[in-house]
């Protein structure tokens, strides 16, 4: 795989996922992960951040869609930490506003090897298609981990579909312009990310 081109594989006794992701993409994707809902927004979060990606995951969601949306963020996240190797010129710090109708997405992202999750969601109901809502904060949470990110996210709205969806596509717009190299420096007094 070439620098920002990265290829990892999970495989558990819930979940064997692969994941293939290129920073420097078009937007492409092919995403199969057995809960319909989540494939969409991980692939509004693929178009609307420019990343090319491939996520094959089969995962016990025959009990439940937790250890599928878990383990998914897990790998993304590890994915992208290492596709961005020693983050030597990337922006670091950036963030995103995306409307959808009556929903707004607030999030900010810092990648400083450092991982942190912050959110202000509330969702109304306990599922949107087959993904439970309680299962997004803990893909975040799960992807800011392995990412070894600062993820601060805020919602607004009325409708947990169109606050779901605004959430990833905000997600995607912070990281895309947060790993656009901009110099040849790490951005960090310490010298490192």
């Amino acid at each position: 795989m070439n620098k920002r081109k990265m290829k990892l594989s999970r495989k558990t006794s819930e979940t064997d996922i692969e994941i293939i992701l290129d920073l420097d993409g078009q937007g492409n994707y092919n995403i199969q992960t057995g809960v319909e809902f989540f494939d969409h927004m991980l692939e509004s979060f693929a178009r609307h951040g420019f990343f090319d990606l491939e996520i094959k995951a089969t995962g016990d969601v025959s009990v439940d869609d937790h250890h599928t949306v878990e383990d998914v963020g897990i790998l993304l996240g590890e994915v992208i930490n290492q596709a961005l190797g020693d983050k030597k010129g990337i922006k670091r710090i950036s963030h995103s506003l995306v409307p959808m109708d009556e929903a707004l997405a607030m999030v900010a992202v810092d990648i400083s090897g450092r991982s942190y999750c912050v959110m202000d969601m509330q969702f109304t109901q306990q599922k949107v298609g087959e993904l439970s809502t309680e299962n997004v904060e803990h893909f975040l949470e799960s992807f800011a981990s392995s990412a070894r990110i600062n993820i601060n996210a805020k919602l607004e709205g009325e409708n947990d579909h169109h606050q779901i969806e605004a959430l990833f596509k905000a997600l995607a717009r912070a990281l895309k312009d947060a790993v656009q190299v901009e110099h040849d420096q790490i951005p960090s007094t310490k010298g490192i990310l």
